[in-house]
């Protein structure tokens, strides 16, 4: 497939495409969003990394079977193997970190953190193309930077009525480069060529990394099958049906398809719907210092991703 150039007119294969890419970026946007406070609500009677991978494993089955039964195409073992390598770094790296963080941590505060990701992407891409970014990313980088810094000195304690755990912080800000690092490697490996295959195989890789890495870090032992309560059952429901079949999948779709600067944004809608239902549903509160890099992080990544656009026009 020919990737989508928005600021272009296009016929109407064109039209279809652009309608597929803005239902995809709005399921990223809604669902990811709610997946914070998903994963507070089923760690709360669930153990973490135990529970993500239930999670993806059951996601990537039913994905995997769904694929099969659309094109009989087995994977090749490189396409294993590459699948496998994205699912450890943005699952078992990524969020399977960040549900253990959220123990830590409130929900809105792992959305804010994770939000920096397109931040780490630039400097990775910096890193790698020896490439100067523009102004505009640069300040952006450094407002990202300082965002980052107001919530581990707030860690420290800051000056808000409370401070946030710095192991957790410092979790979340691992699982944003793992996330990164794993996206970027996803747009240039061989994978199958169907998004459905593609994301089944690292969400069963993933799935099962996680699931031995529960096993290793004793999470089998605190389970209680009797003590999960119906609130975590539906929490898990929800980060399975609408977190990872449909939210996941449209990702990397999104990134196979659509302007890597135009996916990011999901990076600034996410934490908006994050701290509204963590405010809403779960009582959750930003304090000075919180609100303050919340402001600069979303506003860091916004200039971040109209840099890059403008960049790439």
């Amino acid at each position: 497939m020919k990737q989508v150039t928005l600021g272009k007119e296009a016929p109407a294969t064109g039209s279809s495409k652009l309608l597929k890419v803005g239902i995809a970026l709005f399921a990223v946007y809604l669902f990811w969003g709610g997946t914070y406070l998903g994963m507070k609500v089923a760690i709360e009677t669930m153990p973490p990394f135990l529970m993500a991978g239930i999670r993806f494993l059951i996601a990537g089955a039913v994905l995997y079977v769904v694929a099969r039964m659309k094109d009989r195409t087995k994977p090749s073992l490189t396409e294993w193997r590459n699948a496998g390598i994205v699912g450890a770094m943005l699952l078992l790296g990524g969020n399977g970190i960040v549900a253990w963080a959220e123990q830590k941590v409130p929900s809105s505060i792992a959305s804010l953190l994770v939000a920096a990701v397109p931040l780490w992407m630039i400097v990775f891409n910096w890193m790698g193309s020896r490439k100067k970014p523009n102004p505009g990313i640069i300040l952006g980088v450094i407002l990202g930077l300082v965002g980052i810094f107001l919530l581990v000195w707030q860690s420290g304690g800051g000056t808000d009525t409370h401070g946030f755990d710095f192991i957790g912080i410092a979790a979340l800000i691992v699982a944003s480069i793992s996330w990164s690092a794993g996206s970027l490697f996803s747009r240039t490996a061989k994978l199958p060529s169907s998004p459905l295959l593609s994301t089944a195989l690292q969400m069963i890789v993933g799935g099962l990394l996680l699931l031995m890495f529960s096993f290793v870090l004793g999470d089998w032992s605190k389970l209680d099958v009797a003590q999960i309560s119906l609130r975590s059952y539906a929490a898990l429901g929800y980060l399975i049906v609408f977190g990872s079949i449909f939210g996941y999948t449209a990702y990397i779709w999104l990134l196979k398809n659509a302007d890597p600067a135009l996916v990011s944004t999901y990076a600034f809608v996410n934490p908006v719907v994050a701290v509204s239902l963590g405010w809403f549903l779960a009582g959750e509160q930003l304090g000075g210092h919180s609100l303050a890099a919340a402001i600069v992080i979303v506003a860091a990544v916004a200039i971040i991703t109209i840099s890059g656009k403008k960049k790439k026009a």
